[in-house]
Protein backbone atom coordinates (compact mmCIF):
# COMPACT_ATOMS: atom_id res chain seq x y z
CA UNK A 1 0.00 0.00 0.00
CA UNK A 2 3.14 2.30 1.00
CA UNK A 3 4.87 1.25 -2.40
CA UNK A 4 0.98 2.79 -4.19
CA UNK A 5 1.05 5.94 -2.08
CA UNK A 6 4.69 6.61 -2.93
CA UNK A 7 3.87 5.67 -6.56
CA UNK A 8 0.68 8.13 -6.60
CA UNK A 9 3.04 11.07 -4.66
CA UNK A 10 5.31 10.77 -7.73
CA UNK A 11 3.12 11.01 -10.03
CA UNK A 12 1.26 13.79 -8.45
CA UNK A 13 4.58 15.93 -8.26
CA UNK A 14 5.25 15.72 -11.86
CA UNK A 15 2.07 16.55 -12.47
CA UNK A 16 2.24 19.63 -10.74
CA UNK A 17 6.04 20.03 -12.15
CA UNK A 18 4.76 19.98 -15.42
CA UNK A 19 2.20 22.67 -14.85
CA UNK A 20 4.18 25.42 -13.40
CA UNK A 21 4.90 28.19 -16.66
CA UNK A 22 7.76 28.68 -18.49
CA UNK A 23 8.53 32.21 -18.72
CA UNK A 24 7.73 33.66 -22.24
CA UNK A 25 10.08 34.59 -24.79
CA UNK A 26 10.21 38.32 -25.61
CA UNK A 27 10.22 38.60 -28.80
CA UNK A 28 9.89 42.19 -31.13
CA UNK A 29 7.68 41.61 -33.89
CA UNK A 30 8.19 42.54 -37.32
CA UNK A 31 4.52 44.74 -37.66
CA UNK A 32 3.36 46.27 -40.94
CA UNK A 33 2.58 49.74 -41.15
CA UNK A 34 -0.51 49.30 -43.57
CA UNK A 35 -4.36 49.24 -43.19
CA UNK A 36 -6.14 46.19 -43.85
CA UNK A 37 -8.60 46.47 -47.05
CA UNK A 38 -11.78 46.86 -46.01
CA UNK A 39 -15.16 46.75 -48.72
CA UNK A 40 -17.42 48.68 -46.40
CA UNK A 41 -20.22 47.93 -49.17
CA UNK A 42 -23.20 46.30 -46.98
CA UNK A 43 -25.87 48.44 -48.95
CA UNK A 44 -24.33 47.16 -52.19
CA UNK A 45 -24.64 43.52 -51.37
CA UNK A 46 -27.81 44.10 -49.95
CA UNK A 47 -29.28 45.96 -52.94
CA UNK A 48 -27.56 42.93 -55.18
CA UNK A 49 -29.69 40.34 -52.66
CA UNK A 50 -33.25 42.53 -53.39
CA UNK A 51 -31.97 42.52 -56.96
CA UNK A 52 -31.56 38.69 -57.14
CA UNK A 53 -35.08 37.90 -55.88
CA UNK A 54 -36.49 40.70 -58.43
CA UNK A 55 -35.13 38.67 -61.15
CA UNK A 56 -36.68 35.68 -59.85
CA UNK A 57 -40.11 36.84 -60.46
CA UNK A 58 -39.41 37.91 -64.03
CA UNK A 59 -40.65 36.02 -66.62
CA UNK A 60 -37.69 34.02 -68.56
CA UNK A 61 -38.07 35.55 -71.33
CA UNK A 62 -38.02 39.22 -70.37
CA UNK A 63 -35.25 38.48 -67.88
CA UNK A 64 -32.91 36.72 -70.59
CA UNK A 65 -33.86 39.60 -73.28
CA UNK A 66 -32.48 42.52 -70.14
CA UNK A 67 -29.68 40.68 -69.90
CA UNK A 68 -28.45 40.46 -73.09
CA UNK A 69 -28.88 43.99 -73.53
CA UNK A 70 -26.33 44.22 -70.41
CA UNK A 71 -23.84 41.66 -71.08
CA UNK A 72 -24.08 43.58 -75.06
CA UNK A 73 -23.06 47.03 -73.34
CA UNK A 74 -20.67 45.31 -70.88
CA UNK A 75 -18.72 43.69 -73.77
CA UNK A 76 -18.43 46.99 -75.86
CA UNK A 77 -17.02 48.85 -72.83
CA UNK A 78 -14.53 46.32 -72.68
CA UNK A 79 -13.75 45.62 -76.49
CA UNK A 80 -12.62 49.05 -76.27
CA UNK A 81 -10.12 49.26 -74.31
CA UNK A 82 -8.84 45.21 -73.95
CA UNK A 83 -6.09 46.32 -76.58
CA UNK A 84 -5.14 49.50 -74.75
CA UNK A 85 -2.83 49.40 -71.24
CA UNK A 86 -5.10 50.85 -68.80
CA UNK A 87 -3.58 52.72 -65.71
CA UNK A 88 -5.01 51.82 -61.99
CA UNK A 89 -6.02 55.77 -62.12
CA UNK A 90 -7.93 55.54 -65.07
CA UNK A 91 -12.07 55.04 -64.80
CA UNK A 92 -12.36 51.59 -66.97
CA UNK A 93 -11.67 49.03 -64.25
CA UNK A 94 -14.37 50.55 -61.53
CA UNK A 95 -16.97 50.98 -65.04
CA UNK A 96 -16.51 47.67 -65.29
CA UNK A 97 -16.62 46.29 -62.13
CA UNK A 98 -19.68 48.53 -61.26
CA UNK A 99 -21.50 46.91 -64.71
CA UNK A 100 -20.83 43.17 -63.86
CA UNK A 101 -22.08 43.53 -59.99
CA UNK A 102 -25.33 45.03 -61.95
CA UNK A 103 -25.14 41.60 -64.32
CA UNK A 104 -24.19 39.38 -61.63
CA UNK A 105 -27.41 38.73 -59.53
CA UNK A 106 -29.61 38.49 -62.16
CA UNK A 107 -27.65 35.71 -64.07
CA UNK A 108 -27.55 33.76 -60.92
CA UNK A 109 -31.70 33.86 -61.30
CA UNK A 110 -31.72 32.80 -65.10
CA UNK A 111 -33.59 29.48 -65.29
CA UNK A 112 -30.92 28.60 -68.10
CA UNK A 113 -27.44 30.50 -67.56
CA UNK A 114 -24.83 30.90 -70.39
CA UNK A 115 -21.17 30.81 -69.23
CA UNK A 116 -21.00 34.84 -70.11
CA UNK A 117 -19.61 35.67 -66.44
CA UNK A 118 -17.07 33.07 -66.56
CA UNK A 119 -15.93 33.86 -69.77
CA UNK A 120 -15.70 37.89 -69.05
CA UNK A 121 -14.11 37.33 -65.83
CA UNK A 122 -11.52 35.21 -67.46
CA UNK A 123 -10.78 37.92 -70.08
CA UNK A 124 -10.81 40.61 -67.66
CA UNK A 125 -8.61 39.23 -65.32
CA UNK A 126 -5.90 38.33 -68.10
CA UNK A 127 -6.42 42.07 -69.23
CA UNK A 128 -5.54 43.05 -65.71
CA UNK A 129 -2.56 40.83 -64.98
CA UNK A 130 -1.42 42.11 -68.59
CA UNK A 131 -2.05 45.63 -67.38
CA UNK A 132 -0.42 45.18 -64.07
CA UNK A 133 2.82 44.45 -65.37
CA UNK A 134 3.36 48.58 -65.95
CA UNK A 135 1.90 49.79 -62.42
CA UNK A 136 3.32 50.06 -59.50
CA UNK A 137 2.30 47.21 -57.38
CA UNK A 138 3.47 48.71 -54.18
CA UNK A 139 1.27 51.73 -54.62
CA UNK A 140 -2.64 51.24 -52.05
CA UNK A 141 -4.21 52.24 -55.16
CA UNK A 142 -3.03 49.47 -57.46
CA UNK A 143 -2.89 47.03 -55.03
CA UNK A 144 -6.60 48.09 -53.96
CA UNK A 145 -7.93 48.03 -57.58
CA UNK A 146 -6.43 44.83 -58.28
CA UNK A 147 -7.73 42.88 -55.57
CA UNK A 148 -11.10 44.38 -56.18
CA UNK A 149 -10.88 42.84 -60.32
CA UNK A 150 -9.09 39.80 -58.96
CA UNK A 151 -11.28 38.69 -55.85
CA UNK A 152 -14.47 40.32 -55.92
CA UNK A 153 -15.53 39.40 -59.33
CA UNK A 154 -13.97 36.31 -58.51
CA UNK A 155 -16.86 36.35 -55.96
CA UNK A 156 -19.23 37.48 -57.95
CA UNK A 157 -18.92 34.61 -60.44
CA UNK A 158 -18.77 32.20 -57.33
CA UNK A 159 -22.05 33.49 -55.93
CA UNK A 160 -23.98 32.72 -59.25
CA UNK A 161 -21.94 28.83 -59.86
CA UNK A 162 -23.54 28.51 -55.90
CA UNK A 163 -27.04 29.04 -57.46
CA UNK A 164 -26.59 27.19 -60.56
CA UNK A 165 -27.75 23.48 -61.09
CA UNK A 166 -25.41 20.75 -60.83
CA UNK A 167 -25.31 20.72 -64.65
CA UNK A 168 -24.38 24.39 -64.68
CA UNK A 169 -21.75 24.08 -62.79
CA UNK A 170 -18.43 24.89 -64.47
CA UNK A 171 -15.58 23.30 -62.25
CA UNK A 172 -12.62 24.27 -64.22
CA UNK A 173 -11.67 27.98 -65.36
CA UNK A 174 -9.59 28.12 -68.54
CA UNK A 175 -7.39 31.17 -68.16
CA UNK A 176 -4.36 31.38 -69.84
CA UNK A 177 -2.30 29.09 -71.76
CA UNK A 178 1.39 30.79 -70.85
CA UNK A 179 3.67 29.24 -72.99
CA UNK A 180 6.07 26.63 -71.28
CA UNK A 181 9.43 24.83 -72.55
CA UNK A 182 9.30 22.80 -69.27
CA UNK A 183 7.69 18.72 -68.78
CA UNK A 184 3.88 18.92 -68.41
CA UNK A 185 1.81 16.79 -66.49
CA UNK A 186 -2.51 16.92 -66.81
CA UNK A 187 -3.84 17.70 -63.61
CA UNK A 188 -7.77 17.50 -63.56
CA UNK A 189 -7.70 18.51 -67.09
CA UNK A 190 -5.21 21.08 -66.82
CA UNK A 191 -1.95 20.77 -68.69
CA UNK A 192 0.69 21.93 -65.42
CA UNK A 193 4.27 22.28 -66.32
CA UNK A 194 7.11 22.02 -64.42
CA UNK A 195 8.09 25.17 -62.24
CA UNK A 196 3.91 25.98 -61.70
CA UNK A 197 2.89 27.20 -58.22
CA UNK A 198 -0.22 25.60 -57.31
CA UNK A 199 -1.88 27.60 -55.00
CA UNK A 200 -4.72 26.02 -52.69
CA UNK A 201 -7.42 26.22 -49.93
CA UNK A 202 -6.79 23.49 -47.63
CA UNK A 203 -9.97 21.94 -45.15
CA UNK A 204 -8.63 22.62 -42.19
CA UNK A 205 -9.70 25.08 -39.78
CA UNK A 206 -6.33 26.76 -40.21
CA UNK A 207 -6.04 26.80 -43.83
CA UNK A 208 -9.55 28.86 -43.70
CA UNK A 209 -7.36 31.44 -40.89
CA UNK A 210 -4.31 31.62 -43.46
CA UNK A 211 -6.42 32.57 -46.26
CA UNK A 212 -8.22 35.04 -44.43
CA UNK A 213 -6.17 36.53 -41.95
CA UNK A 214 -4.26 39.01 -44.04
CA UNK A 215 -4.90 42.93 -45.13
CA UNK A 216 -5.99 41.58 -48.45
CA UNK A 217 -7.79 38.61 -47.54
CA UNK A 218 -8.07 35.56 -50.21
CA UNK A 219 -9.19 32.15 -51.03
CA UNK A 220 -6.28 30.45 -50.59
CA UNK A 221 -4.01 29.34 -47.58
CA UNK A 222 -1.01 27.10 -49.25
CA UNK A 223 1.61 26.78 -52.34
CA UNK A 224 3.29 24.31 -53.59
CA UNK A 225 5.82 23.98 -56.81
CA UNK A 226 5.75 21.21 -58.75
CA UNK A 227 8.60 18.97 -60.35
CA UNK A 228 8.21 16.84 -63.10
CA UNK A 229 11.28 14.50 -64.38
CA UNK A 230 12.10 14.88 -67.19
CA UNK A 231 13.02 10.83 -67.55
CA UNK A 232 9.71 9.40 -66.28
CA UNK A 233 7.44 12.76 -66.79
CA UNK A 234 6.69 11.55 -63.10
CA UNK A 235 5.05 14.45 -60.95
CA UNK A 236 5.98 15.69 -57.73
CA UNK A 237 4.90 18.61 -55.47
CA UNK A 238 7.13 19.98 -52.88
CA UNK A 239 5.53 21.67 -50.34
CA UNK A 240 6.19 23.25 -46.63
CA UNK A 241 3.51 21.40 -44.10
CA UNK A 242 2.86 22.49 -40.71
CA UNK A 243 2.92 18.69 -39.56
CA UNK A 244 6.57 17.50 -41.26
CA UNK A 245 7.88 20.55 -42.79
CA UNK A 246 9.61 20.38 -46.40
CA UNK A 247 8.48 17.28 -48.39
CA UNK A 248 7.70 15.69 -51.41
CA UNK A 249 3.76 14.47 -52.23
CA UNK A 250 2.97 12.38 -55.22
CA UNK A 251 0.72 13.69 -57.27
CA UNK A 252 -2.09 11.29 -55.99
CA UNK A 253 -0.88 12.10 -52.59
CA UNK A 254 -1.37 15.64 -53.64
CA UNK A 255 -5.06 15.38 -54.27
CA UNK A 256 -6.17 13.11 -51.77
CA UNK A 257 -5.03 15.97 -49.53
CA UNK A 258 -8.55 17.81 -49.03
CA UNK A 259 -8.31 20.78 -51.62
CA UNK A 260 -11.37 23.03 -51.65
CA UNK A 261 -10.05 24.32 -54.53
CA UNK A 262 -6.95 25.28 -56.40
CA UNK A 263 -5.02 27.54 -58.86
CA UNK A 264 -2.35 26.89 -61.30
CA UNK A 265 0.21 29.80 -61.76
CA UNK A 266 2.99 29.91 -64.24
CA UNK A 267 6.03 32.48 -64.52
CA UNK A 268 5.67 34.65 -67.97
CA UNK A 269 7.17 33.64 -70.71
CA UNK A 270 8.30 37.10 -71.77
CA UNK A 271 9.93 37.94 -68.87
CA UNK A 272 13.49 38.62 -69.68
CA UNK A 273 14.92 35.78 -67.12
CA UNK A 274 12.81 33.09 -69.13
CA UNK A 275 13.86 34.77 -72.18
CA UNK A 276 17.32 33.92 -71.62
CA UNK A 277 16.76 30.45 -69.91
CA UNK A 278 13.45 28.76 -71.09
CA UNK A 279 14.09 25.68 -68.43
CA UNK A 280 14.29 28.05 -65.67
CA UNK A 281 10.97 26.93 -64.14
CA UNK A 282 12.28 23.01 -64.77
CA UNK A 283 15.35 23.99 -62.66
CA UNK A 284 13.71 26.06 -59.77
CA UNK A 285 11.56 23.17 -58.63
CA UNK A 286 14.64 20.18 -59.29
CA UNK A 287 16.48 22.59 -57.06
CA UNK A 288 13.94 22.34 -54.21
CA UNK A 289 13.50 18.92 -55.30
CA UNK A 290 16.58 18.16 -55.10
CA UNK A 291 16.99 20.64 -51.53
CA UNK A 292 14.18 19.24 -49.59
CA UNK A 293 15.75 15.58 -50.10
CA UNK A 294 18.83 16.73 -49.16
CA UNK A 295 18.51 18.22 -45.77
CA UNK A 296 15.69 17.99 -43.40
CA UNK A 297 13.69 21.78 -43.41
CA UNK A 298 11.37 21.75 -40.46
CA UNK A 299 8.11 24.49 -40.93
CA UNK A 300 8.53 27.91 -40.25
CA UNK A 301 6.03 29.13 -37.99
CA UNK A 302 7.67 32.54 -37.46
CA UNK A 303 6.83 33.16 -41.66
CA UNK A 304 10.58 34.54 -41.71
CA UNK A 305 11.17 34.69 -45.72
CA UNK A 306 14.31 35.63 -45.04
CA UNK A 307 15.79 32.57 -43.41
CA UNK A 308 15.84 29.36 -45.64
CA UNK A 309 16.92 27.24 -42.67
CA UNK A 310 12.77 26.43 -41.78
CA UNK A 311 10.15 27.21 -44.31
CA UNK A 312 6.80 28.11 -44.44
CA UNK A 313 5.11 27.16 -47.61
CA UNK A 314 4.96 30.22 -49.78
CA UNK A 315 8.86 30.61 -48.96
CA UNK A 316 9.03 27.28 -50.78
CA UNK A 317 8.09 28.32 -54.02
CA UNK A 318 10.01 32.13 -53.48
CA UNK A 319 12.93 30.37 -52.59
CA UNK A 320 13.30 28.68 -54.99
CA UNK A 321 12.59 31.09 -57.85
CA UNK A 322 15.06 33.55 -56.21
CA UNK A 323 17.77 31.31 -56.58
CA UNK A 324 17.82 31.99 -60.36
CA UNK A 325 16.95 35.63 -60.30
CA UNK A 326 13.48 35.68 -60.00
CA UNK A 327 11.87 37.45 -56.96
CA UNK A 328 8.33 36.33 -56.71
CA UNK A 329 5.78 38.22 -54.59
CA UNK A 330 5.85 41.61 -56.20
CA UNK A 331 4.70 43.33 -52.99
CA UNK A 332 4.88 42.05 -49.54
CA UNK A 333 1.87 40.41 -47.58
CA UNK A 334 1.18 42.65 -44.73
CA UNK A 335 -0.98 41.75 -41.59
CA UNK A 336 -2.22 44.84 -39.69
CA UNK A 337 -4.82 44.07 -38.00
CA UNK A 338 -4.19 43.27 -33.94
CA UNK A 339 -6.55 40.68 -33.53
CA UNK A 340 -5.35 38.87 -36.17
CA UNK A 341 -1.84 39.53 -35.11
CA UNK A 342 -2.35 38.47 -31.55
CA UNK A 343 -3.62 34.85 -32.61
CA UNK A 344 -1.27 34.29 -34.97
CA UNK A 345 1.43 35.37 -32.24
CA UNK A 346 -0.01 32.67 -30.28
CA UNK A 347 1.25 30.00 -33.03
CA UNK A 348 3.93 31.22 -32.93
CA UNK A 349 4.07 33.51 -36.09
CA UNK A 350 6.72 36.72 -35.31
CA UNK A 351 6.95 38.03 -39.00
CA UNK A 352 3.77 40.20 -40.00
CA UNK A 353 5.05 41.50 -43.02
CA UNK A 354 5.87 38.07 -45.21
CA UNK A 355 4.62 36.81 -48.26
CA UNK A 356 0.82 34.77 -47.51
CA UNK A 357 -0.47 32.52 -50.69
CA UNK A 358 -3.64 34.48 -51.82
CA UNK A 359 -0.97 37.26 -52.50
CA UNK A 360 0.61 35.76 -55.12
CA UNK A 361 -2.14 36.20 -57.79
CA UNK A 362 -1.44 39.60 -57.74
CA UNK A 363 2.11 39.51 -58.62
CA UNK A 364 2.08 40.65 -62.27
CA UNK A 365 5.25 38.15 -63.22
CA UNK A 366 3.06 35.62 -62.48
CA UNK A 367 0.31 34.02 -65.19
CA UNK A 368 -3.26 32.47 -63.92
CA UNK A 369 -3.63 29.39 -66.10
CA UNK A 370 -6.73 27.71 -64.69
CA UNK A 371 -8.57 27.59 -61.50
CA UNK A 372 -10.11 24.35 -60.00
CA UNK A 373 -12.84 24.04 -57.51
CA UNK A 374 -16.40 21.56 -57.76
CA UNK A 375 -19.65 23.16 -55.70
CA UNK A 376 -19.30 20.94 -52.83
CA UNK A 377 -15.89 22.34 -52.56
CA UNK A 378 -17.05 25.97 -53.02
CA UNK A 379 -19.88 25.93 -50.72
CA UNK A 380 -17.38 24.46 -47.78
CA UNK A 381 -15.21 27.17 -49.12
CA UNK A 382 -17.47 29.78 -48.37
CA UNK A 383 -18.81 27.99 -45.54
CA UNK A 384 -15.42 28.46 -43.83
CA UNK A 385 -14.31 31.94 -44.92
CA UNK A 386 -17.71 33.28 -43.32
CA UNK A 387 -16.91 31.39 -39.85
CA UNK A 388 -13.34 32.60 -40.06
CA UNK A 389 -14.39 36.61 -40.49
CA UNK A 390 -16.98 36.21 -37.61
CA UNK A 391 -14.21 34.70 -35.88
CA UNK A 392 -11.67 37.47 -36.68
CA UNK A 393 -14.03 40.41 -35.72
CA UNK A 394 -14.16 38.71 -32.11
CA UNK A 395 -10.60 38.56 -32.08
CA UNK A 396 -10.44 42.21 -33.03
CA UNK A 397 -12.88 43.18 -30.60
CA UNK A 398 -9.69 41.72 -28.13
CA UNK A 399 -11.15 38.31 -27.68
CA UNK A 400 -8.02 36.30 -26.84
CA UNK A 401 -7.35 32.79 -27.22
CA UNK A 402 -7.02 30.27 -24.10
CA UNK A 403 -5.84 27.01 -22.71
CA UNK A 404 -7.00 24.70 -20.02
CA UNK A 405 -3.84 24.64 -17.84
CA UNK A 406 -4.80 21.23 -15.98
CA UNK A 407 -4.53 19.88 -19.95
CA UNK A 408 -0.97 21.23 -20.01
CA UNK A 409 1.52 17.81 -18.21
CA UNK A 410 -0.37 15.97 -21.10
CA UNK A 411 0.48 18.02 -23.57
CA UNK A 412 4.25 18.56 -22.66
CA UNK A 413 4.12 14.82 -22.05
CA UNK A 414 2.41 14.69 -26.14
CA UNK A 415 5.34 17.05 -26.92
CA UNK A 416 8.04 15.31 -25.87
CA UNK A 417 7.09 11.68 -26.95
CA UNK A 418 6.25 13.71 -30.27
CA UNK A 419 10.24 15.00 -30.39
CA UNK A 420 10.93 11.50 -30.16
CA UNK A 421 9.33 10.47 -33.30
CA UNK A 422 10.36 13.28 -35.31
CA UNK A 423 14.06 12.32 -35.01
CA UNK A 424 13.14 8.69 -35.76
CA UNK A 425 11.61 11.04 -38.84
CA UNK A 426 7.86 10.03 -38.20
CA UNK A 427 5.41 12.71 -37.40
CA UNK A 428 4.82 13.76 -33.98
CA UNK A 429 1.08 14.52 -32.10
CA UNK A 430 2.82 18.26 -31.35
CA UNK A 431 4.54 19.23 -34.91
CA UNK A 432 8.09 20.17 -34.71
CA UNK A 433 8.22 23.81 -33.57
CA UNK A 434 4.92 24.29 -31.94
CA UNK A 435 5.24 24.06 -28.00
CA UNK A 436 2.18 21.96 -25.65
CA UNK A 437 0.93 25.64 -24.79
CA UNK A 438 0.70 26.30 -28.96
CA UNK A 439 -0.78 23.53 -29.16
CA UNK A 440 -3.54 23.80 -26.82
CA UNK A 441 -4.52 27.36 -27.93
CA UNK A 442 -4.58 25.49 -31.37
CA UNK A 443 -7.30 23.27 -29.81
CA UNK A 444 -9.38 25.93 -28.61
CA UNK A 445 -9.08 27.73 -31.87
CA UNK A 446 -10.33 24.71 -33.82
CA UNK A 447 -12.95 24.06 -31.15
CA UNK A 448 -14.12 27.62 -31.62
CA UNK A 449 -14.00 27.42 -35.52
CA UNK A 450 -16.09 23.79 -35.25
CA UNK A 451 -18.43 25.47 -32.94
CA UNK A 452 -19.51 28.56 -34.45
CA UNK A 453 -19.25 26.38 -38.44
CA UNK A 454 -21.91 23.62 -37.29
CA UNK A 455 -24.28 26.43 -35.91
CA UNK A 456 -23.73 28.61 -39.36
CA UNK A 457 -24.65 25.29 -41.26
CA UNK A 458 -27.42 24.69 -39.04
CA UNK A 459 -28.73 28.38 -40.13
CA UNK A 460 -27.91 28.34 -43.82
CA UNK A 461 -29.81 25.15 -44.10
CA UNK A 462 -32.66 26.67 -42.40
CA UNK A 463 -32.30 29.46 -44.53
CA UNK A 464 -32.15 27.63 -47.81
CA UNK A 465 -35.38 25.79 -46.60
CA UNK A 466 -37.19 28.76 -46.36
CA UNK A 467 -36.02 30.45 -49.37
CA UNK A 468 -35.30 28.20 -51.99
CA UNK A 469 -31.76 29.02 -52.84
CA UNK A 470 -28.21 29.14 -50.69
CA UNK A 471 -27.88 32.83 -49.12
CA UNK A 472 -25.36 34.74 -50.15
CA UNK A 473 -21.71 35.23 -48.74
CA UNK A 474 -22.94 38.50 -46.69
CA UNK A 475 -25.56 36.89 -45.26
CA UNK A 476 -23.38 33.83 -44.37
CA UNK A 477 -21.39 35.72 -42.13
CA UNK A 478 -23.93 37.48 -40.28
CA UNK A 479 -25.26 33.97 -39.96
CA UNK A 480 -21.34 33.27 -38.73
CA UNK A 481 -21.58 36.77 -36.07
CA UNK A 482 -24.73 35.32 -34.64
CA UNK A 483 -23.17 31.78 -33.56
CA UNK A 484 -19.76 32.68 -32.37
CA UNK A 485 -19.79 31.10 -29.29
CA UNK A 486 -18.57 33.52 -26.00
Amino acid sequence: MKKVFKVLLIVAGLYFLLLIPLPQNTVELQKASQSPFIWDQDALWESLERTFLKAREMPPDELDSLLQLMTRETDSIFYAHEAITTGPEEDFYPLIEKHFFRIAPLIAAQENKSDWHIRFYNRLRKKLKSDARSWDMNSVEARNLSYRILYGIRAAVEEILLQSSDDEFVSTMYVMDEPSATPSVDILGIKVHSGDLLVSRGGAEVSAFISRGNDYPGNFSHVAIIHIDQETNDPFLVEAHIEKGVALASLEAYLNDKKLRFMVMRPRADLEQIQADPMLPHKASLYIFNESQARHIPYDFKMDYYDASAMFCSEVGSYAYKQFGLNLWEFESTISSNGIMEWLSNFGVENFVTQMPSDLEYDPMLSVVAEWRDKETLFQDHLDNAVMDALIARANDGEKLDYNIWLLPMSRILKAYSFFLTTLGKDGFIPEGMGAVTALKNNDFVDRFKKCKAMTASKIAVFKEENNYLPPYWQMVRFAEESVVH
